[in-house]
């Protein structure tokens, strides 16, 4: 047989050198999970920011606490009832024998950190927030994942009503200066004493005229061990019979009822937008009195896309271990923030906008350059590169690529004459500077400061009809 040519013999493993390998099998993100890539990321950016700015403004501070707690932190605060508990939990035996979670909420993990610390003996009220991941296993679904990302901040040391508006007030404006329109829904649930008395007409309700035998599984245990409970379930044939239940806010007691109307004062003349929900409780057994949820505007028949909520729960710091501490905070779910985001097509100011390009002609150059890029970044300048490249064809289609304002250019002439070129982008027009001038230089053709290093921020209503 004969020998196949030279020729073909090198093409077949250049193609092979370039086919997938087959040695070892690939791996897939988990059912649930989320890779968050770089051009998405500018998204999670802007809402971070506006997070970090609010807290700042309204006097958080900033706190991290584990990811791995004792899962008895979570069974005793969130409920052993509650969905979280008892469906939902990544709960296991380490390998000393103690059972563990991977933190499901934010909140018990801050009040378990407030204990331990003694922040009661700080001046009160204490006021802390968190970015972090939690972990739930539950069904994936649209903005919706097992490992999700959320925004909480929360409030302790204050019993008045005007730390729930306050909470409030921060939720709208987070969602209000991110231009996506919401509605606050909200609802008083009352204090252990007048709860009781709903809790038992409730019941009554749910025993009369066979109404027990048409509830979903989950709702006939609800209605043994927590009635409040079949408020909040999402199963069609319960949601039919709740235009009929009873409203919690007619057996307030004179407190309760009292702190609910000042909350809606605040927020009347805050002009925060809400609705009197009188079907919300929230999913977690420790809240106590204000209860709210922040709904998409144009989403308010749809329970399941809420973006946020929080509430007041003023028994949990004793229950939890430390002194009666009246408390109130909310949580955001940062992975719907990002889609409503990305689905109002909010403009971006570009992360490079207004940046300053550094290219180089060989290796002498690249050094320099690298000194160069250095004392202007730590300056404060907005700079960029790509000193991987040796062309300079390809590192200015780069700075293009990017949006640079400038380019500054040294080369093997500029070295030895201890210049730097000087390239206006859009213009295309250069001109040679003394080298030792060129931060001056700089500076003084960038206007006001903008340059400057920043965030990736929405544009304002009047610069986007500008």
């Amino acid at each position: 047989m004969p020998r196949p040519a030279k020729k073909t013999i090198k093409k077949e493993k250049e193609k092979d050198a370039t086919a997938p390998s087959r040695k070892y099998k690939s791996f897939s993100r988990l059912r649930g999970m989320k890779d968050i890539l770089p051009e998405e990321y500018r998204y999670w950016e802007v809402a971070k920011k506006k997070a970090e700015d609010l807290a700042r403004s309204y006097g958080f501070k900033r706190i991290e606490t584990p990811i791995l707690e004792s899962a008895d932190l979570y069974e005793r605060s969130t409920g052993n009832s509650s969905d979280i508990v008892t469906k939902e939990m990544y709960a296991f035996i380490d390998k000393s024998g103690e059972k563990v979670s991977l933190r499901p909420e934010a909140t018990p993990g801050i009040v378990r950190a407030y204990v331990e610390h003694g922040m009661f003996n700080l001046p009160q009220p204490v006021k802390l927030f968190l970015i972090g991941s939690l972990f739930r296993h539950e069904k994936p679904q649209s903005g919706r994942y097992r490992q999700h990302t959320q925004i909480d901040m929360e409030m302790f040391g204050e019993p008045g009503p005007v730390a729930d508006a306050q909470t409030i007030l921060m939720t709208y404006n987070f969602f209000r200066e991110l231009q996506i329109n919401v509605q606050i829904q909200i609802n008083s649930i009352g204090c252990k004493e007048c709860r009781k008395i709903y809790v038992s007409k409730l019941v009554d309700f749910y025993k009369e005229r066979g109404r027990r035998s048409k509830l979903c599984v989950d709702c006939k245990k609800r209605l043994v061990k927590n009635p409040l409970r079949l408020l909040d379930c999402k199963e069609e044939k319960c949601v039919s019979m709740l235009g009929e239940v009873p409203q919690i806010v007619d057996s307030l007691c004179d407190d309760c009822r009292n702190h609910f109307i000042k909350v809606l004062e605040y927020l009347d003349e805050l002009d925060v937008p809400y609705n009197l929900n009188p079907l919300l409780v929230r999913g977690l057994d420790y809240y106590n009195r204000t209860v709210f949820e922040i709904w998409s505007v144009g989403d308010e028949q749809s329970r399941q896309s809420s973006l946020g909520g929080g509430g007041r729960y003023d028994d949990l710091v004793e229950h939890m271990g430390g002194r009666p501490t009246p408390a109130c905070g909310f949580g955001l779910g940062l992975e719907r923030v990002v889609a409503k985001i990305k689905e109002t097509n909010i403009p971006l100011r570009s992360e490079s906008e207004d940046c300053i390009f550094i290219a180089q002609l060989g290796e002498q150059a690249r050094r320099k350059a690298f000194l160069l890029f250095e004392e202007l970044r730590r300056a404060g300048l907005k700079v960029r590169q790509l000193f991987t490249k040796d062309s300079l064809k390809a590192q200015l289609e780069e700075a293009n690529r990017l949006g640079a304002k400038f380019s500054l250019i040294l080369g093997q002439k500029e070295i030895l004459d201890g210049t730097i070129l000087i390239r206006d982008m859009e213009s295309g027009i250069q001109e040679v500077v003394d080298y030792k001038k060129i931060k001056a230089e700089i500076e003084k053709r960038l206007s006001n400061g903008e340059s400057k290093e920043k965030m990736a921020v929405p544009l304002d209503k009047e610069e986007k009809s500008a």
